[in-house]
């Protein structure tokens, strides 16, 4: 398999950093070099600002401060753990990327999606060359979300109306780069989901 950059996009509690990690798995078992990552976060720089971003009360950022804390940690990522992988031949499998911006912070926490693309374009300028976006009923995956009690809630905390807000903007999305971006129905088993996940790679290689 020729080193490409694959992530996972979703709302909160739909499985996606499960079916990152299944694929990775497959994917080394046929003896693929991967690297599998997660945003924010994925460079020891990253993660400190992950920190900041989810955890602590729903109205500790604004929106357009989220932006830049997102872009700082994702142009950290991009530099020690992504670009460095992927010019070593190896795939890249990232839990949320640059998409999550777009729809979390450039839709429904606020209407900024040109300024998300105007910072990304400047800062980051790189797209996935496939991503998955787990699609599934917000009121389950919010319930799923919060059962974890990880103290990473904080977008959880922000209730069912803003998850459903996420689910039309990442449906939206989907829609806007079908080339790149395929939902995978996210209502059924792990296994169901990742044979989803497995047919779309083979037609996309």
């Amino acid at each position: 398999m020729t080193a490409r950059f694959i992530t996972f996009e979703g709302i909160d509690g739909s499985g996606k950093s499960t079916q990152s990690k299944r694929l990775a798995a497959v994917l080394k078992a046929q003896g693929t070099d991967v690297i599998l990552t997660r945003e924010p976060g994925g460079s020891p720089g990253a993660e400190e600002i992950r920190r900041l971003l989810v955890e602590g009360d729903p109205d500790r950022w604004s929106p357009e401060t989220e932006i830049l804390l997102f872009t700082a940690a994702r142009r950290d990522h991009l530099e020690k753990t992504i670009l460095p992988a992927l010019e070593a031949g190896k795939t890249v499998i990232c839990d949320r990327f640059a998409d999550s911006t777009r729809v979390y912070q450039g839709t429904a926490r606020g209407d900024l999606r040109q300024t998300v693309d105007q910072l990304h374009d400047l800062m980051i300028a790189r797209e996935p060359d496939l991503t998955f976006i787990i699609d599934m009923d917000p009121e389950i995956a919010l319930a799923r979300g919060l059962a974890r009690a990880s103290g990473e809630d904080r977008f959880e905390d922000l209730g069912l109306a803003f998850q459903k807000d996420l689910r039309a903007g990442f449906q939206t999305l989907a829609a806007q780069a079908p080339e790149r971006c395929h939902l995978i129905d996210g209502n059924h088993g792990p296994d169901a989901v990742a044979e989803q996940v497995r047919t779309v790679l083979n037609a996309a290689l």
